[in-house]
């Protein structure tokens, strides 16, 4: 089965989005420092190499919505990307990236994406609960995240609601200018 690596942006005091959702759609007050790293040199590097491993990717539906689907015609992923929702929804194409919504739940999701993925990752974007769903069932190999240097003091917490510990096992740490990338095996 393909690896599964959740990978996602995340302040240094781990919050996935600014606080202030309601009034600030997206990523709240402040949220969009988070990515910031994603528009430099390293980081679209760091992104190419990224996709370039995965052969499917895992989204929440709430992401889907909030990005239009990534409303580009040639396909923003160039891979399938599946959907985690509870509402059922056909299948969408955008130039090479067809988004199909799984109704079964984040492990059904990622049973899904495994099976076309093939010997590639399988990349879990988030949002925040789809990842804590997955580490909660043991889904995720590898965990990456981009560390802002940023300190929001409130938002959607990354650790919220696991359940117990997750042991990780560092790999090295990646340093641009916008963000410290770090990796680790899960389990």
């Amino acid at each position: 089965m393909a690896a599964i690596e959740a990978n996602i942006s995340m302040s240094v005091d781990g919050y996935v989005t600014g606080p202030d959702l309601d009034t600030h759609p997206g990523l709240g007050a402040g949220g969009e420092a988070l990515h910031t790293w994603v528009w430099t040199e390293d980081g679209r590097r760091l992104l190419a190499d990224t996709f370039g491993a995965s052969g499917a990717v895992v989204t929440s539906r709430r992401v889907y919505d909030a990005t239009d689907g990534w409303a580009v015609e040639d396909g923003f992923f160039g891979m399938p990307v599946f959907v985690v929702t509870h509402r059922p929804h056909e299948p969408v194409t955008r130039g090479g990236t067809t988004f199909t919504f799984v109704t079964g739940g984040v492990e059904a999701t990622a049973r899904a994406a495994a099976a076309v993925a093939g010997e590639r990752r399988v990349h879990i974007m988030g949002g925040a609960s789809i990842i804590q769903q997955a580490l909660r069932a043991g889904l995720v190999d590898r965990l990456s995240l981009h560390v802002a240097p940023l300190l929001l003091g409130a938002g959607t917490p990354l650790f919220a609601h696991l359940g117990g510990p997750v042991t990780l096992t560092p790999l090295e740490p990646h340093h641009t200018a916008d963000a410290t990338h770090l990796t680790y095996l899960v389990g």
